[in-house]
Formats: structure tokens, C-alpha cells, sequence
């Protein structure tokens, strides 16, 4: 993260390519470190099925996304966000579109995705643990509480 202080949002979308893996996993965890204090969803490009291995790494440190449905874009208002942060490529580039015709910040966050990752069951866990984790890391440098809270 570089020198500048960005502004802490109050409402924010995590956005990747289906809805199923990073966003969810991101949209928990920041709802988890911040609470009620920012508005938090997810989207992605398209729809696809909670993903199983992403439930369970969440699970596994308290964040219990099972309630979680999937949204697609045109599923959400997304002009009525501060901040869109995109976690695939794909994802980015519709946030960008955005951008130009509403008043959204958009930030581009790289994320793995784990999904054709390891060939054993706990290889492939071990991908979505570091999902998880860098999403965490990153989710409490931009969004957690401004020093003094």
C-alpha cells in the first residue's frame, strides 16, 4: 500500500467473475472485520453455485458464508456504491465501465483463483486458505478501523 491514506468508503462491492469463490469469501470477511460500520456485497460477471471449498476455509476461522446468495452485476445497484473493488481481470474491466458513467471508485485487487488449483483435496484447500488470507490482509489495511478506533 503506498504513503497516501485512502478514504475509508461506506459501502463497498467485491466483484469477481462468478460470484462463487473470491467475492463471497471477500464480502464475509469484510463483514466480519467491519461490521455494520460499511455496506458490503459482492457480485460477479456471471452466477455460479456457492463454491464448497471456499465455505469451508471460511469456516475455518468463524466466517460463515453459507446464507450467502449469488449476484450477478445487473443484479445490483451499482451505482449506489462508493467503492468497487475487482479481484479478477475480467471483473475490473466491467468495474472501469462503471466508473465512467457513475460516481464509483474502482480498485483492482489480484486474487488468485483457486479453483484448478492442487490435484488432492488438501492441496486444493491450501489455494483457497491463501485466497482467504490475502484477502483478509488486504481487507484489513483498506477497510478496517482509521487509527484511533
Amino acid at each position: 500500500m503506498s504513503d497516501v491514506t485512502l478514504k475509508r468508503p461506506s459501502s463497498v462491492l467485491f466483484a469477481c467473475s462468478m460470484n462463487a469463490v473470491r467475492s463471497p469469501m471477500a464480502e464475509g470477511l469484510a463483514k466480519f472485520i467491519v461490521g455494520r460500520t460499511i455496506f458490503v456485497d459482492s457480485a460477479g460477471l456471471n452466477k455460479q453455485p456457492l463454491d464448497t471449498f471456499a465455505l469451508t476455509v471460511m469456516r475455518e476461522i468463524g466466517v460463515d458464508i453459507s446464507e450467502h446468495r449469488t449476484k450477478a452485476f445487473d443484479d445490483v445497484e451499482v451505482e449506489s456504491f462508493d467503492l468497487i473493488i475487482a479481484l479478477s481481470p475480467e471483473a475490473y474491466e466491467r468495474a472501469q465501465a462503471f466508473a465512467r458513467t457513475a460516481d464509483v471508485e474502482v480498485e483492482y485487487w489480484p486474487t488468485s483463483d483457486p479453483t484448478a488449483s492442487g490435484e488432492t483435496r488438501e492441496q486444493r484447500l491450501e489455494a483457497y486458505r491463501g485466497v482467504r488470507d490475502h484477502l483478509r490482509r488486504r481487507i484489513r489495511e483498506r477497510l478496517g478501523p482509521p487509527a484511533g478506533d
